[in-house]
């Protein structure tokens, strides 16, 4: 059975619909299954023993071409699509653009979400069966795994996350640069940044943790970042904090991203990818909610620590809010520190 999973975007997105290969693969050991993906996230998903080719959707790429060269691409790549000949398509994103790209390829037979749940109403018209969730399907995999049930019905348990395959000479090059800042004792990694403003903690209160971890418990936080904003976010933790209480990591490989998230004994962040990451590769996490669903939205399992904003308008999906300050400091230091203590004191 030849079978294409169509979901794009975004990093923690994507990481949230991988239990669906482990579903595919209980049902159909001998499926051979692609994954369309924007070229940003390809490396994610490169190495994956699950899948049999990764096909990136170079959208960036072709907005920064001549009008021609975007359309002989373009054209070429509508043409690699169709001639794959699907026998099932998965459309996991919802919108136009992915309900596109599932028109292009679907030659049998597409599952997508119902008109309730759809992000983008046009993409109904890509799919040939709408799937609707119920309310076990609350958490992000487990809607995924919903409209893929729907077409290969099992009752097979998954992991409700993962499997994400860790690169060797990624995990290499992780323990190269642990070595180079001759770093020891157990590994926290903090990841500030995230796509929504709305979903940040207080720098000021970062600064305090940080400080707090390495003052009592002699911790050494390893804080990650992804653009230049939240490099200077992370820096500034860092300064404040002192050089033997936090190290800046270098921005490398979304691959050597995977390996750091591997390597560490427990990462802590807001609802962002690297987080999501975290718990595919069986990491412990501590992370915090403001305007997304911890219970919707953050990683499963007794590993686990997820911190809801203790206020009744939380979850509100919200991207701008006059309260965002006064949000962003809901969820006290002393909370954040004691669940990371006990978990790193009570190893699962």
């Amino acid at each position: 059975m030849k079978i294409l999973i169509v979901k794009v975007s975004a990093l923690g997105d994507v990481v949230h619909a991988l239990p669906v290969l482990a579903h595919i693969h209980a049902v159909d050991p001998f499926a051979e299954v692609d994954w369309l993906v924007e070229e940003g996230f390809s490396s994610l998903l490169a190495d994956h023993p699950l899948i049999r080719r990764v096909l990136p959707l170079r959208t960036r790429h072709w907005r920064s071409q001549t009008l021609l060269k975007t359309v002989r691409e373009v054209r070429e790549f509508v043409r690699e699509l169709r001639s794959r000949e699907y026998d099932l398509v998965f459309d996991l994103q919802g919108n136009c653009k992915s309900g596109v790209c599932t028109l292009l390829a679907c030659k049998r037979d597409s599952y997508g979400f119902d008109r309730h749940q759809v992000r983008e109403w046009p993409n109904l018209l890509a799919t040939r069966h709408h799937v609707a969730l119920g309310l076990q399907d609350h958490h992000i995999s487990q809607r995924l795994l919903a409209v893929v049930r729907a077409a290969l019905p099992s009752a097979v348990q998954v992991a409700p996350a993962g499997p994400l395959p860790v690169v060797a000479t990624a995990r290499q090059r992780v323990a190269e640069q642990l070595a180079d800042f001759a770093f020891s004792g157990p590994l926290v990694v903090g990841v500030y940044g995230t796509t929504w403003q709305t979903k940040l903690w207080d720098l000021a209160l970062w600064q305090e943790l940080v400080q707090r971890l390495h003052a009592e418990r002699g911790l050494r936080v390893v804080l990650t970042w992804g653009n230049e904003e939240e490099k200077r976010a992370v820096e500034a933790i860092a300064a404040a904090a002192g050089a033997q209480a936090a190290l800046v990591w270098p921005r490398g490989s979304l691959q050597e991203l995977v390996a750091l998230m591997d390597r560490a004994d427990l990462v802590v962040g807001c609802d962002t990818g690297p987080i999501h990451i975290a718990a595919a590769v069986g990491t412990a996490t501590v992370s915090l909610y403001r305007v997304t669903d911890a219970r919707r939205n953050g990683p499963e399992g007794e590993l686990h620590d997820r911190l809801q904003v203790p206020l009744e308008c939380s979850p509100c999906l919200r991207k701008q809010c006059d309260e965002d300050a006064s949000c962003r400091r809901a969820i006290p230091v002393a909370t954040v520190y004691e669940a990371i203590v006990r978990r790193l004191s009570n190893p699962i």
